[in-house]
């Protein structure tokens, strides 16, 4: 049996299904497909707080409404869990537990017991503890345990046509920060707004890390030219309140805060 196949199998076991959707590649796979197994018998509830852009959210919206299901929003106050307001190491697992757990709650108020995430088997291999608490409150993972690679879903996902089988992975706006420095709705707004910025431009998959009042770019080695070339957009992302503008030489990287 192919893995498509034990993903259909799986995801009819349940009945009915929530998915917790972020609109990335996983989550959005997992949707399209649950639609095509369970149709009216899944949802898809979206966990909004101000550690995800506003953009993400917009476009999660729009996705759930692309996929043809059912699809809440809950607003989740992350800053009154002080793991994550405090940036500490294990940020992760305490604001999963409060996303997922207001996720939990709403889905078995409409009526649903099953809560499934986009978990992959790649995402066994690196340091997710935001994975650990998913576990504790007993989210399903059928993707994991269907056997699905991130390529593997990327695959399928393009097989299907879904726009976002080659979307680029995101994290919070909690990562643009090193750890044990607090954080406030002032800070996520000024790292969001200078993504923005650069995105808007033209340069994607941008990560705006702040030390301090120094605003740490990481962009393509590819586009520093024309990043350095735009005083316009330095000026632009100075006024967010940043009192420095640095390009970090090593380019664009996944996790340079760890």
């Amino acid at each position: 049996m192919n893995k498509i196949e034990t993903l259909k199998n799986i995801l009819s076991s349940y009945k009915k299904v929530c998915i917790a959707y972020s609109g990335g590649t996983d989550s959005d796979f997992l949707l399209n497909m649950a639609k095509k197994v369970l149709n009216e018998n899944v949802i898809a509830i979206i966990g909004d707080g101000r550690m995800v852009a506003r953009k993400d959210i917009a476009e999660a919206v729009r996705l759930a409404e692309k996929a043809g299901v059912k699809y809440y929003v809950i607003k989740c106050d992350a800053f009154s869990v002080e793991q994550f307001r405090m940036n500490r190491h294990d940020r992760c697992y305490y604001c999963k537990k409060n996303i997922m757990g207001g996720i939990i709650s709403k889905a078995k108020e409409l009526g649903f017991d099953v809560v499934a995430d986009g978990k992959n088997t790649d995402d066994a291999k690196v340091y997710r503890p935001g994975a650990k608490a998913a576990k504790e409150l007993g989210l399903a993972s059928p993707l994991f345990e269907a056997g699905f690679s991130k390529d593997e879903i990327r695959k399928y996902a393009s097989q299907m046509e879904l726009e976002t089988w080659n979307k680029p992975s995101n994290s919070c706006l909690a990562t643009r920060f090193p750890y044990d420095t607090e954080l406030n709705e002032k800070l996520m707004y000024m790292v969001e707004k200078a993504e923005e910025l650069i995105s808007n431009f033209g340069l994607k998959g941008a990560r705006v890390r702040l030390h301090g009042n120094i605003a740490r770019i990481e962009i393509q080695k590819k586009d520093f030219g024309k990043f350095i070339e735009n005083e316009n957009l330095i000026a632009e992302i100075k006024s967010l309140g940043f009192k420095y503008v640095t390009l970090d030489c090593e380019g664009f990287r996944s996790g340079s805060m760890e």
